[in-house]
């Protein structure tokens, strides 16, 4: 059944179109409602919307009709959409369009009197007839024709207060906004995901100064057309001066927000002020910024009841709470390198065209936080005749961005990390006061425990708490400082200070820790790095511990390190804080500490080749072993030190460090280091193609390892033997020498060494065309020693391009070209980062292709 006659419809029609002509009026705005509550009882009613920008335009009259039509039908089927439309007549159309069968009756024509007649939508009759002594009450409509005298009176009900305006409160976007497409288009699908009976809340979390207000304000002013009854903003963090101390309490917020929604009177409650809140609210299409909140507690009276509505919470914190009770969560990171360079350039101009690599460097010492790079640019702009690479400079010594940049002498940054250093408890305090001082990127959460065990004397502030082991006291205070986004997680246990962060924690830790503390921190970030350290090289190379120098009992213990490949991430992870140990050990005279670490990373060295930290941790190892009078330290360190000068393309330097090494060894008679000294200068000899030298270093070495029994050493040799036969041309030697190299290292369980063996081998067997009739039996090989190389026990990425490089050679020779440039190229992008001479030879080989 039709809830209206022919005429009804026209009516509504009438009413429709009179509505889309103005949509900025409230009944507009009203009909958006009504359009919601049809959708809900039939989705499909949304389609015949025109939506906003098409109302007032040319909008074609068929659809004006369909939608009338769909409306009037789905009303005698749904109470909730006849209820609504009857209401959105009866507001803003009266005296005008009203429904035969409404609440606009005769009065005394019946047993049911206007008052107590509920509002309906109901078929027309045919007629209607009034008497007449009748008065008709309330919006009439003309359905046909009208017989007798008829006389019009107006309406003696008072004309409804003027609307309050519609709260349009959100902060101005700034003029330049760069560089968070990403951002936008996350926050675009979590909004895009929530449930369409809940309540929806967006919590914006980082860092202080990375743009959270901005770039939640501009997100909402790009959605304003979703929420035309308003957009409500409110300062979390502002200080609530004229009653108490702290931050903004929400019983303020709420009088504002009720305010501006044009409530008359407020209670004087929070619990009632709430609740008036979400009453108000219900059903409106609201959007509510809550800026700078500290605490879920603080923000959820504030929260829309309504899932028409949207809140938008930004913070330091990361509030866990909301996020328990459903909110979604995402955390703002710096901008992009290209669009901080961008921002900087606002002020900088052409000076940071013209010097790239400062720029870069300005933008990576502000964290690539906006707040600080617009301080940056600022800078500039300022100072017209100061060059980008002088601002570099200024922002890197001392104290950094954070004392550095200032507004009208205010060092803004520093202020900002106070205020979120202060909030914290007493024990996370400490602990990051104690990670600044560390001279590291990544903290484990081992060694965040050994620090949280320094518990302060009676009075002070510490880690610990009463009843609380260090374990736990670390995991409470680590949990504090990742909530303030203080502290960043990267991985199981694993967590960094921002760039910004490490030297405002760092002065903090100067200013506040006392001398003996310090020592005592530095000293066991310092064992830290010996024990897992040790456990490394005890699973990646047990055949290089160094006898007689274990660690002594009580050393801060290690973090537990579970196989090979975990224990190479671990070193890779944690390679500059290892180098940062080396580095603070040299500089406080802890000369033992200094060679010994250096010598455990061994396996960091031998793996992943980074050449420049090789080198200037073997110099302070070397000079260290000399000064603690360990003859075995500097024999290590000359040994081990030259590889990585060799490695660097320094071979005549390397031979050098050898020969002070074969000195040193002859004169204290130790056979398996003068072996390793000669087989060092027996290589050297090897680059610079001096056959003849290189076999007569390998051979000696070879006769010495035999001589003591040194299985493994005298394998590494022949390894070299064989190395030695390719550069002259043997295959035939080349292989027999890798073959009896492999058989004992396969045997001894040497599972990388055997790898390199077999890489070799495969190589040498291409080369020779797959003499021993096993065709493809040479690429095959390298293919095994590729996946071996890739994962586990036997993982190098130097060794990985070497294979790589093998590979296409073989392809090349096959003449298969597509398969040759696919492993020069897949070998290039890996010794970009290894070798830049070695990936420069692979670019000229495939341009000459």
């Amino acid at each position: 059944m039709r809830a209206f006659s022919s005429d009804g419809s026209e009516a509504l029609l009438s009413a429709l179109a009179s509505c889309g002509a103005d949509p900025e009026s409230p009944a507009w705005r009203e009909l958006a409602r009504v359009m919601d509550t049809a959708a809900r009882a039939d989705p499909s009613v949304a389609r015949l919307w025109p939506g906003r920008e098409a109302w007032g335009h040319a909008v074609e009259a068929e659809r004006w009709h369909q939608l009338a039509d769909v409306l009037g039908d789905l009303a005698s089927r749904d109470p909730a959409t006849r209820l609504a439309l009857a209401e959105w007549l009866r507001d803003h159309f009266a005296p005008g369009p009203t429904l035969p069968g409404s609440p606009s009756v005769p009065s005394g024509s019946g047993p049911t009197s206007p008052a107590a007649a509920p509002p309906s939508l109901t078929p027309a009759a045919t007629a209607n007839l009034i008497s007449g002594s009748s008065v008709l009450h309330g919006p009439s409509v003309q359905a046909r024709d009208i017989h007798g005298g008829v006389h019009f009176h107006p309406s003696a009900t008072p004309a409804p207060p003027p609307r309050h305006p519609v709260p349009r409160q959100l902060p101005p976007v700034t003029a330049r906004f760069l560089g968070r497409e990403a951002d936008r288009h996350a926050l675009d699908a979590l909004r895009a995901e929530r449930p369409a009976h809940a309540p929806q809340v967006l919590v914006v979390t980082g860092l202080a100064g990375v743009g959270k207000t901005s770039f939640a304000a501009r997100w909402l002013h790009e959605h304003a057309d979703s929420f035309p009854d308003g957009q409500l903003y409110a300062d979390l963090g502002a200080q609530n001066t004229a009653v108490e101390d702290g931050p903004v309490s929400p019983a303020t917020v709420l009088e504002a927000f009720l305010i501006a929604l044009g409530a008359s009177s407020v209670p004087s409650g929070t619990a009632q002020r709430s609740a008036l809140w979400r009453s108000t609210t219900s059903g409106l299409r609201l959007a509510v910024l809550l800026d700078s909140a500290f605490t879920a507690a603080q923000v959820r009276p504030l929260l829309l009841g309504t899932p028409t509505g949207l809140t938008v919470v930004t913070s330091r914190n990361n509030l866990t709470g909301l996020r328990v009770d459903g909110a979604s969560v995402h955390r703002l990171e710096g901008l992009p390198a290209a669009s901080a360079v961008e921002l900087l350039a606002v002020g900088g101009g052409t000076r940071v065209v013209r010097e790239p690599a400062a720029a870069r460097e300005v933008v990576r010492l502000c964290g690539r936080l906006p707040l600080a790079v617009a301080l940056a640019s600022a800078q500039l702009a300022l100072r017209p005749h100061r060059s980008v690479s002088a601002l570099a400079d200024s922002l890197s010594r001392g104290r950094g961005a954070v004392d550095t940049l200032r507004v009208d002498g205010e060092a803004v940054m520093r202020t900002a990390l106070d205020m979120s250093y202060d909030v914290l408890p007493g024990g996370s305090r400490a602990l990051y006061r104690r990670m600044g001082l560390l001279p590291a990127d990544r903290h484990d959460l081992s060694l965040l425990t050994a620090l949280a065990a320094d518990v302060e004397e009676p009075g002070g502030e510490g880690p610990g708490e009463e009843g609380v082991d260090s374990a736990e006291a670390a995991d409470i205070a680590v949990g504090a400082l990742v909530e303030s986004n203080l502290l960043e997680e990267t991985g199981p246990g694993t967590y960094r200070l921002h760039d910004l962060v490490q030297p405002h924690a760092r002065r903090l830790g100067e200013e506040l820790e006392d001398p003996g503390r310090r020592e005592r921190t530095l000293r066991r970030f310092v064992d830290w790095c010996l024990s897992t350290a040790a456990s490394a090289e005890g699973i990646l190379t047990p055949s290089h511990r160094l006898a007689g120098h274990d660690l002594p009992a009580g050393t801060t213990p290690a973090t537990p390190l579970d196989g090979p490949e975990e224990a190479l991430t671990w070193l890779d992870t944690h390679r500059n804080g290892l180098m940062g140990a080396v580095r603070l050990s040299a500089r406080l005279g802890w000369h033992s500490s200094c060679w010994r670490l250096t010598d455990l990373m061994w396996p960091l060295f031998l793996r992943l080749r980074p050449s420049e930290m090789w080198i200037e941790a073997h110099r302070l190892g070397l000079e260290a072993a000399r000064r603690s009078g360990s003859r075995q330290g500097e024999g290590r360190m000359l040994t081990s030190g030259a590889i990585g000068l060799r490695d660097a393309g320094r071979h005549r330097e390397a031979a050098d460090w050898y020969r002070q090494a074969l000195e040193a060894a002859t004169a204290d008679g130790d056979v398996r280091q003068q072996a390793q000294a000669l087989s060092g200068l027996g290589h050297v000899a090897l680059l610079a193609h001096r056959l003849d030298e290189a076999r007569g270093h390998f051979e000696h070495a070879l006769r010495l390892r035999e001589s003591i029994g040194y299985r493994r050493g005298a394998a590494l040799t022949r390894r070299r033997l064989g190395e030695t036969a390719l550069a002259a041309g043997d295959l035939a030697t080349a292989a027999e020498q890798l073959r009896r190299a492999g058989t004992v290292l396969d045997a001894l369980g040497e599972t990388y060494e055997a790898t390199r063996v077999l890489a070799l081998l495969g190589h040498v067997q291409d080369r020779a065309g797959d003499p021993d009739g096993d065709p493809g039996g040479g690429v095959r090989r390298l293919r095994e020693a590729l996946a071996r190389f890739r994962a586990g026990e036997a993982r190098s990425e130097h060794w990985e391009a070497r294979c790589l490089e093998w590979l296409g050679q073989a392809a090349e020779t096959r003449g298969d070209r597509e398969e040759s440039v696919r492993h020069y190229e897949a070998a290039r992008a890996l010794l970009r980062r290894l070798s830049p001479e070695d990936a420069q030879r692979l670019d000229d080989r495939l341009r000459q292709r």
